[in-house]
């Protein structure tokens, strides 16, 4: 299998840990949707990443989907997500805010790198968007005194969370801190010191086009 995408996005970053997790051989290959456009083009007509190719060609985009094809391919046993019930609800909840922030996030980051002066209504309703999430992925985060979010197994949700932390907090440091949220911060330290999140990690650098 190929990935295709780099690592300082929280999308990219959380397909390949949690494929590393299942113990899936994979290749990586760290194009960018700005500069390899035309590379990834090949696979995903939306020049998207993450992209995974499968053994048998078939391409997948958006980390939603891969994960869940990662899933069917391993079980519910070793699936990191509850099969039905209240955690799975509640796993997909947290994810969802996440990823919810996540976008809004690297919308922001395309705000000031691809516009000479932002557009000062969006830029403020992103942010506003971010911090409620934030706010609400504290609040679920700090109600588990647990080492992960549902018990001592970590789950995609915590996989994402701590992603999407590490890119907010390289990428837009200048806006969101994590200081005054203190069960995030100690989520992304946690996960941090993993070695596969070690492993399959870069610093966020954005190549815009020219």
């Amino acid at each position: 299998m190929i990935l295709i995408g780099q690592y300082d996005s929280p999308f990219v970053r959380r397909v390949g840990i949690a494929m590393t997790l299942y113990g899936m051989v994979f290749d990586h290959q760290p194009w960018s949707a700005f500069g390899d456009g035309e590379k990834i083009a090949r696979y995903s007509p939306l020049r998207r990443v993450p992209t995974l190719v499968l053994d048998d060609s078939v391409a997948i985009s958006d980390s939603w989907a891969i994960i869940d094809t990662l899933d069917q391919m391993v079980g519910p046993d070793r699936a990191l997500i509850a099969p039905s019930g209240t955690d799975r609800r509640e796993a997909m909840r947290i994810i969802a805010l996440a990823a919810g922030a996540a976008d809004k996030s690297v919308a922001l980051v395309y705000e000031r790198v691809l516009r000479n002066e932002a557009l000062g209504m969006w830029v403020a309703r992103c942010r506003s968007q971010v911090s409620g999430a934030l706010d609400a992925l504290e609040i679920a985060r700090s109600q588990s005194a647990a080492s992960w979010l549902f018990g001592d197994g970590i789950s995609h949700a915590d996989i994402l969370l701590a992603t999407y932390l590490r890119f907010a907090r390289e990428a837009l440091p200048e806006v969101f801190d994590l200081a005054t949220r203190p069960a995030l911060a100690a989520h992304s330290e946690r996960a941090e010191g993993l070695a596969v999140f070690q492993a399959i990690s870069q610093p966020f650098v954005i190549n815009p086009p020219t």
